[in-house]
């Protein structure tokens, strides 16, 4: 990446983004976004010119479902296997979300102390991400419909896509299982390789695409693999040509808490701590994007010039880089699929945390296709169920999504609260399944307090949209310990 000279005040502009974090935490004003927001505006070239510092440069994750915790899987391995990573840990994927976490992570001087960068972009400001700084590498997921009032049908989304894949300078992973993010490989610039993950062909039934999606699943008792409740109509959609495309890391079985993966022509089995079966998937993206990172340090003095970035090759700075990386260069497979059963679940997706005894699973629901899943990979059996449903910018306005996903399989346990500013809408839409509602409460702080006291030690299920997330964290800090995921109050 060229680097951009800071302008005369550029000295000043780590200082003036940590005051802002400082006092809009401190009044409780603003969300993680916004010390960046002002950031831009002060210093446009402030989140270019840090990057181009980072001797790997930047793995940009996006797609529809599946962002944030892929983006942690990601990060989480690169350090595990020895690289220091910079990442945005909050779900603000907007580029001034990545500038509020950069402020978080440096120092007064600016520099931040990383190899290589992985962040989680939203799919609109991706294509401003990339005007910006060109990724070495892409991880483009999959295309569902989601916040239809805001990118459009989902053709449109993926010609977003589209425009990362164009700007990546080294690698682009793609979902070959999704037939508008595969086609993304035309895309690809000349110099840049195409990488994909997959699914064998018995697991393509529990993972459909958007033009698939027609019934809801199911998942059995905790010791037997994932079923679907019936057969998906119409699942062949180009599985020929998704079949003659290598993919780099194949899933080739799942159950509960646990994958099966072919690399390189073994399998490899592993125990995971993320929840819900869709995350068994990110995680063969995860490890492919990693593998392409891998394959480009063992090119002959491909470390060498990398470490260039951090000054003169004999540098202090430059030789503990070049160790690092050739550490990481030499992990095997095992040590790849070592590092996944360690990664921990994202905030909020599939985070648990204890209330007096209680535990509680808050699960981010956006659309379709992620509320079925996450239906199917959390039984209601033994649980107390919440939805709370907000229609906030960052949930996406348009809430008749909520129609395309099957609930039926809530009418024997029913719901005990359902909450949020669109709550008689959900309400409303369970009653249609005939699925019991206990409780309506739209005072989102007051309804999660109550749901939780209720039958207290059992656990605890909250399906949210984003901006609900937020505040059901917010309101269970009140009474539980909640780890702080930088994004205010």
């Amino acid at each position: 990446m060229a680097q951009d000279h800071a302008p005369w005040y550029g000295f000043a502009t780590p200082l003036v983004g940590k005051s802002v974090r400082w006092a809009s935490r401190l009044l409780h004003h603003g969300g993680s976004a916004f010390p960046g927001k002002v950031v831009e505006r002060f210093d446009p070239t402030f989140l270019r010119r840090t990057l181009s510092t980072l001797p790997l440069g930047v793995v940009l994750v996006s797609g529809t479902n599946g962002k944030t915790t892929t983006t942690r899987m990601v990060a989480t391995m690169l350090e595990s296997l020895g690289l220091r990573v910079f990442t945005n840990p909050t779900g603000s994927n907007f580029t001034r979300g990545v500038v509020s976490s950069m402020l978080t992570e440096m120092p007064l001087n600016g520099r931040l102390d990383a190899d290589i960068a992985v962040l989680e972009l939203d799919e609109a400001y991706a294509v401003h991400f990339v005007e910006q700084i060109k990724p070495r590498y892409a991880l483009l997921l999959n295309v569902m419909r989601d916040q239809l009032d805001r990118f459009g049908e989902i053709d449109n989304t993926a010609r977003l896509l589209g425009h990362v894949a164009e700007n990546t300078t080294d690698a682009v992973v793609l979902n070959r299982e999704d037939p508008r993010i595969a086609k993304l490989h035309d895309l690809v610039q000349v110099g840049a390789r195409t990488e994909y993950f997959g699914l064998d062909e018995s697991l393509r039934h529990y993972f459909p695409t958007d033009d698939d999606m027609t019934t809801t699943f199911a998942v059995q008792s905790a010791d037997t693999d994932v079923h679907a409740d019936e057969q998906i109509i119409d699942v062949d959609h180009n599985v020929h040509a998704a079949d003659s495309v290598h993919a780099d890391v194949l899933l080739t079985g799942v159950g509960d808490h646990h994958a099966q993966l072919l690399i390189d022509g073994e399998e490899y089995a592993s125990d995971v701590k993320l929840e819900g079966v869709y995350n068994l998937f990110n995680a063969a993206a995860a490890l492919t994007v990693i593998r392409a990172i891998q394959r480009d340090l063992r090119e002959p003095n491909a470390i060498l010039h990398d470490s260039t970035v951090l000054g003169s090759v004999g540098s202090p700075r430059a030789k503990e880089f070049a160790a690092r990386a050739e550490h990481f260069a030499d992990a095997t497979p095992q040590d790849l699929i070592n590092a996944l059963a360690d990664v921990t679940p994202a905030f909020g997706r599939g985070e648990k945390i204890d209330v007096n005894g209680t535990p509680v699973e808050l699960l981010l629901v956006k659309n379709p296709m992620g509320f079925r899943l996450a239906l199917a990979s959390f039984p209601p059996d033994d649980a107390d169920t919440m939805i709370c449903i907000n229609d906030e910018y960052a949930d996406g306005r348009d809430m008749s999504w909520l129609w395309d996903v099957d609930f039926t399989s809530l009418r024997e346990t029913g719901v005990a609260m359902v909450s949020g500013v669109r709550a008689w809408d959900m309400a409303l839409r369970l009653e249609y399944d005939q699925v019991p509602v206990k409780q309506v409460n739209t005072e989102l702080e007051q309804a999660v307090k109550t749901f939780v006291a209720e039958n207290s030690g059992t656990t605890k299920h909250i399906y949210c949209t984003y901006t609900a997330m937020l505040a059901i964290r917010a309101a269970l800090g009140t009474i539980a310990d909640v780890a702080d995921a930088g994004v205010g109050k």
